[in-house]
């Protein structure tokens, strides 16, 4: 259907090894004062953060650092940072990390800018202003947070991730440096790359697929199947480390305009209830998902694309159907060869939360655009499968 579309990016990004270094001219130009890092406690003891902050120094910028966040970060843990920038009043943030710190920072900008408490900001750009200026240097190659219109906070409340769409909270210049993931373990560069994938998959199914984000989807399947299992294997492999750069941040370029789905929705649920890694919970839920989708003869014609992307050949994958199972099939054998468990019950889920967590996901901001709608019995269904 032709419709009339906006597309999100970006201003300014830095790719390739050693491109942190380019970050220095780009604060002296823009003027910024003083500055933010927010980060976790394990990137200060590598180094990483050093490395930003003598970048920092050499612009002639002084900075804070909040240092205390913590995978899937909470309401509590924004509050506390929020209280530092208050106490500081910083002119610009700088997230340093992967999905957890650039998600805290997009939710200080929001409030610094808007006021109020976060819990008001989720759902669909409930924000006025423009967040205050964030540089995002990212150190995984996964979520695609520094260059989407998503962020994502836990209730711990409700024990329930809020996930906030808005367009306001977007980083003014992102930086992807592979030199800085090199020492990212198997089991994060495993996790955050199947977190990639499902972002370009998710998007090329949505409802809101468009040419450009297809285009961007279904160029970073095919680098993500190629290159992940290189990053994993060898993390020094500097040329499978760039390109997985490239490919989640295109991937977050497609999902950010295009949307996520069911994956997403009932990964969020699972992941807030329980405190889990979000790259698993998708990793995990992503073939079981496709499943359901896949028994759209509509959703079946898109697998084919998806099937040639992933490298699959043979005649049986110009057959819609049949597309659809070998892909299927093939993420099954990635997921299982990279290491991530295939099953909810070996991460400890108990099989009488299905239904809680179905509730949860039933509401989630992601599942409207997902290719079917499903029921609350579909997607009790679908946990049950993967269970």
């Amino acid at each position: 259907m032709l419709r009339a579309e906006q597309f999100n990016c970006v201003e300014k990004n830095f790719f390739g090894p050693g491109s942190l270094n380019l970050l220095k001219e780009e604060i002296k130009k823009q003027g910024l004062g003083l500055g933010m890092i927010v980060t976790d406690k394990s990137l200060v003891k590598t180094g990483i953060v050093g490395r930003v902050g003598t970048v920092l120094t050499g612009a002639g910028v002084s900075y804070a650092i909040f240092d205390d966040v913590l995978p899937n970060p909470t309401v509590s843990i924004v509050n506390k940072a929020f209280e530092l920038y208050r106490t500081i009043q910083a002119d610009f943030i700088v997230a340093v990390g992967g999905g957890s710190p650039i998600d805290t920072a997009k939710a200080i900008g929001i409030l610094a800018a808007n006021g109020g408490a976060i819990e008001q900001y989720e759902g669909i750009n409930k924000s006025r202003n423009r967040s205050l200026p964030i540089i995002a240097v990212n150190t995984t190659a996964g979520t695609g947070s520094e260059v989407t219109s998503f962020y994502v906070i836990t209730d711990e409340k409700r024990h329930s991730k809020m996930v906030m769409v808005d367009t306001n909270c977007m980083v003014r210049i992102a930086v992807n440096d592979p030199e800085l993931m090199l020492s990212m373990p198997k089991s994060l560069t495993a996790a955050t790359g199947m977190d990639a994938l499902t972002h370009a998959l998710e998007a090329y199914l949505s409802k809101n697929a468009t040419p450009l984000t297809d285009k961007d989807a279904l160029w970073a399947v095919k680098t993500i199947r190629i290159h992940l299992p290189k990053a994993v294997y060898n993390g020094g492999d500097m040329e499978a480390r760039t390109m997985m750069a490239y490919a989640e941040y295109v991937a977050g370029m497609a999902f950010s305009n295009a949307g996520l789905g069911m994956v997403h929705a009932m990964a969020h649920a699972l992941g807030g209830f329980y405190n889990l890694p979000h790259g698993v919970c998708n990793a995990l839920l992503l073939p079981y998902v496709l499943e359901y989708n896949a028994i759209d003869r509509e959703v079946q014609k898109r697998f084919k694309d998806v099937a040639a992307a992933l490298g699959i050949r043979g005649a049986d994958w110009m057959v819609p159907y049949r597309a659809a199972q070998e892909v299927i099939s093939d993420i099954k054998r990635m997921v299982k060869n990279l290491g991530i468990p295939a099953k909810l019950r070996e991460l400890d889920i108990s099989d009488k939360d299905l239904g809680e967590l179905a509730n949860l996901a039933v509401n989630d901001t992601c599942m409207p655009t997902n290719p079917r709608q499903p029921s609350l019995q579909d997607i009790i269904s679908v946990y049950r499968k993967a269970y």
